[in-house]
């Protein structure tokens, strides 16, 4: 079985707004996405998120709310990227662009999935209902997605 490598992705939701981040370098750059990335060693995936979330557009939260898990892997590469989905709805502070993100307000009828991860379309509605979800993706050349699998988790 490949390797997990666990990651954080942090969405604030202000219904109807949801704030987004155009990714200015490294991993998923030119893209919009949440805020987020690797859990270091020592701290829990609610640390990595709240201090991902604050890094890199300037806010920080108290309170985060799971939404869901979703396995991300490439055809050719080794490795899985497990992803912890978070919600925020209150932070403080003013988002402000850092060197990897440039935060911008969207409304959730304007989201724009034409520049964002290719999977994104299928899981942000669940997300936007306020609905937990887990499932996989696998990616393809281009990051086309190849198959995926999508489950609503109920409580």
């Amino acid at each position: 079985m490949a390797a997990k490598k666990q990651l954080t992705l942090c969405l604030v939701h202000q219904h109807p707004k949801i704030l987004l981040g155009m990714k200015k370098r490294g991993f998923g750059a030119g893209r919009y996405n949440g805020f987020g990335g690797k859990v270091e060693e020592g701290e829990t995936v609610d640390e990595a998120a709240k201090r991902e979330l604050k890094e890199e557009s300037g806010i920080s939260v108290d309170n985060l709310e799971r939404a869901g898990i979703l396995d991300f892997s490439w055809e050719g590469k080794d490795g899985i990227l497990e992803v912890h989905i978070f919600k925020a709805t209150e932070f403080k502070g003013v988002p402000e662009e850092s060197e990897e993100m440039a935060p911008e307000w969207f409304d959730v009828s304007d989201i724009p999935f034409g520049t964002m991860w290719p999977d994104d379309k299928y899981w942000m509605p669940l997300f936007l209902a306020g609905k937990k979800f887990s499932g996989n993706f696998h990616f393809g050349e281009g990051d086309a997605i190849i198959e995926y699998n999508l489950n609503e988790i109920n409580n």
